[in-house]
């Protein structure tokens, strides 16, 4: 275990802050709540960024920009989303400094009406949609926006919950009710087969209930993951919001059948937390550990030498290595980019800006395995003078701590991605494994306040009832994270009341 990271079992949520802190992800900024997510954490969110953006157009949509600042009268437009947010709400009064007698600064213009900082922009949208949709023929319009939003939390955690944090949000409107769920689903599908094929972390698909759902959505549906510490983190959500935003902001469009009526409207969203969930899903403690596909750095060479002679040696194999991995071409790009640089960077995918980084830092080799473990890094390519003798390496898994011997001749840049490749799967299958053996059913309440009390999830026919969620909730800390719309069919008692119900329900203790 390392010595800067306490273990898993002993504290896990101050080894979640460690490992945060021991990879340079973030950092507490000096607003309480808010943090600055460093390089290192700015680099995941950018990987994130790109394959999430990727699939967004692919299903059509494009990105545009609105505004941080929302009139306090949008929200009062839609009753239910005023409700959900309000407690949330950070408010601009004012547009102006001055200095008081005692040479401080002080609010001077009051506004002639608030300003809410966006805790999400679907009164916007709306707006501005109702501007832009006049007829059938300019639907359907499908817009997302990747931004800063603020939500005033209490409690905070690094990446999990912040009173700032940074996000996307899709925005679409539809000509009718079942486009705009046939939207709604879609993108649901498109956060799972991200989490699943990207970030290594299995989800379940389903609905939220009506106590769980999104303020002023007619429907919210979830993906769910299960954490080390088998507490459920709710990684992203798609809401169906019917014509209710749209009847709030008069977006109606002139119909086939030469009829005004209103849009059917969408939002749907996943933020910065999936770095926490990375960090929850995989790492160990020792550190960070990132399943390939996300990672910016994808291999680290680490020479080893101790004599001057060792070090040339050495040093212009490793370099041999390095135009073997990515390409000569890639390697002479950066030893002209980064001459005299210690680290020397080559990219092995300028598409996803991932790189193979030859470590020739003076210090001890163990400092740099140390270095490069607590980043996170998927593989590390040492090389000695024995090595080089060999015309071989050790590539050593940051996954498993495999360590496993190889021929020079066998790197290459296919060799590379087919180790990624399996890497990759194997995480996700570790991770759905983990989630399978922490999942129970129950058919009596007894036996779910017992499971609940162990942590995981607990499967159970359940009857959707608000009041007794609420007592489930204040008896056991849990909630419903999800009908999962895979069902077993038929029907089944109850856990709680007994009463006849088609559907199971998953309950967790959640983030």
């Amino acid at each position: 275990m390392a010595k800067n990271i306490v273990s898993r079992t002993q504290d896990y949520p101050q080894w979640y802050l460690d490992v945060i802190k021991a990879a340079e992800l973030a950092d507490y900024s000096p607003v309480r709540g808010c943090m600055v997510i460093r390089p290192a954490g700015y680099a995941l969110w950018e990987a994130i960024q790109r394959d999430l953006d990727r699939r967004f157009k692919e299903t059509g949509h494009v990105n545009a920009y609105f505004p941080l600042l929302i009139p306090v009268s949008f929200l009062e437009r839609e009753a239910q989303h005023v409700e959900g947010f309000a407690m949330e709400c950070a408010v601009v009064t004012h547009s102006s400094l001055e200095k008081d007698e005692t040479g401080h600064l002080k609010a001077r213009s009051e506004l002639p009406e608030p300003l809410v900082i966006r805790p999400t922009s679907e009164t916007l949208f709306g707006h501005m949609y109702a501007q832009w949709v006049q007829s059938y023929r300019d639907l359907p319009v499908l817009i997302n926006q990747w931004a800063n939003v603020m939500r005033w939390e209490m409690r905070t955690r690094l990446f999990l919950r912040t009173a700032e944090f940074l996000w996307q949000e899709g925005h679409t409107a539809h000509e009718t009710a079942q486009e705009a769920q046939e939207e709604t689903l879609r993108m649901l599908g498109v956060y799972a087969s991200f989490a699943e094929d990207f970030l290594a972390v299995p989800v379940i698909q389903g609905r939220k209930t009506e106590s769980e759902k999104f303020p002023g959505a007619d429907t919210t549906y979830a993906i769910e993951a299960m954490m080390q510490d088998r507490k459920a983190l709710q990684a992203g959500t798609s809401h169906n919001l019917g014509q209710n935003f749209a009847r709030a902001f008069d977006v109606k469009f002139l119909g086939r059948d030469n009829q005004l009526q209103h849009c059917w409207t969408t939002s749907w969203g996943v933020s910065t937390r999936l770095i926490g969930a990375l960090i929850m899903a995989h790492s160990d403690d020792e550190g960070l550990v990132l399943p390939p596909r996300v990672a910016p750095t994808l291999a680290a060479i680490v020479p080893i030498f101790k004599t001057d002679d060792e070090k040339e040696k050495v040093l212009a194999y490793c370099r041999e290595l390095a135009g073997a991995l990515c390409g000569a071409e890639r390697l002479a790009a950066a030893e002209k980019r980064d001459a005299g640089r210690e680290l020397l960077t080559i990219f092995t995918d300028e598409a996803a800006c991932q790189k193979v980084v030859l470590d020739m830092r003076e210090g001890r080799a163990v400092e740099k395995h140390y270095h490069w473990e607590q980043r996170g890094v998927p593989f590390r390519l040492e090389v000695g003078p024995r090595d080089v003798d060999k015309s071989a390496f050790v590539l050593k898994t940051r996954f498993d701590g495999s360590k496993t011997f190889h021929e020079k001749s066998c790197a290459s840049p296919d060799w590379l991605r087919e180790q990624a490749d399996q890497v990759q799967a194997r995480m996700l299958e570790r991770a759905r494994t983990f989630r399978e053996e922490n999942t129970v059913v129950v058919e009596s309440y007894d036996e779910m306040k017992a499971a609940l009390a162990q942590g995981g999830f607990v499967r159970c026919w359940f009857r959707e009832d608000p009041e007794v969620e609420a007592r489930i909730k204040e008896e056991t800390k849990a909630t419903v994270r999800v009908i999962p719309f895979e069902q077993p069919g038929g029907t089944g008692k109850c856990v709680v009341t007994g009463r006849e119900t088609s559907e199971q329900a998953i309950f967790a203790l959640a983030y």
